[in-house]
């Protein structure tokens, strides 16, 4: 199995651009249809310069992933970091897993999460990419239990590690259902289903409405 080259400052513009390239294709075609000859048209380069960027087909779909999930993480904990109540808190996580916004259109978005499930299952390289970008989905939402309990909105005695577990579960499996078009599941009735679990887990009454967009994501979450 080829070992990928080391990222460094000097080729981090090129690697951006290979990874910019290979999510585009896999959202547009999959990854079994995404081949690396694709990338490499796609980015300009040769398809040894990716293959000695990134080794594997498997490594790229984990990086162009984690590529892709890089802006959105960036994007949501700054505004998470300005919002003060949990109940906001909690209500721009749901709405930037199942509420399309602005650029983000949601089966397109998802594309890329539906097959590094998908691979997670075959290739061992991949499963480890997708447990670390789920461990630090739940941070975000552990850090949002810690932070409402420190300022005595919630109260202390929550298993903020268990309730990240089944909010984050019970997330994707809406934006899952949202995704593929479920006729009895449109984005609406996903996020009132993940808004009432919360209000019922947590005993915080109704959220109201924010009038702040969420930002464009990756995975859809």
């Amino acid at each position: 199995m080829a070992e990928p080259a080391p990222a460094t400052e000097n080729n981090e513009a090129r690697r951006t651009e290979m990874l910019h390239a290979a999510a585009e294709l896999i959202c547009e075609r999959g990854f079994g249809d995404t081949r690396i000859a694709d990338v490499a048209k796609r980015a300009g380069v040769s398809s040894a310069l990716v293959i000695y960027y990134f080794g594997t087909r498997d490594r790229l779909l984990v990086d162009a992933l984690r590529h892709s999930e890089e802006s959105f993480y960036e994007a949501a904990e700054a505004m998470l970091a300005d919002e003060t109540s949990l109940r906001e808190r909690l209500s721009l996580l749901i709405k930037w897993t199942c509420v399309p916004s602005g650029d983000n259109e949601i089966p397109g978005a998802w594309g890329l999460w539906f097959d590094l499930w998908a691979q997670a299952f075959r290739h061992d390289e991949v499963k480890a990419g997708r447990v670390e970008l789920d461990a630090r989905w739940r941070r975000m939402i552990v850090d949002a239990i810690k932070s409402a309990e420190a300022s005595a909105e919630l109260d202390s005695g929550v298993d903020a590690r268990m309730f990240a577990l089944e909010f984050g579960a019970l997330l994707d499996g809406l934006s899952i259902q949202v995704a593929l078009e479920d006729p009895e599941v449109d984005s609406t009735v996903a996020y009132d289903i993940a808004m009432r679990f919360a209000e019922r887990e947590l005993n915080l009454p109704p959220v109201k409405k924010s009038r702040k967009p969420a930002p464009a994501r990756s995975r859809g979450r």
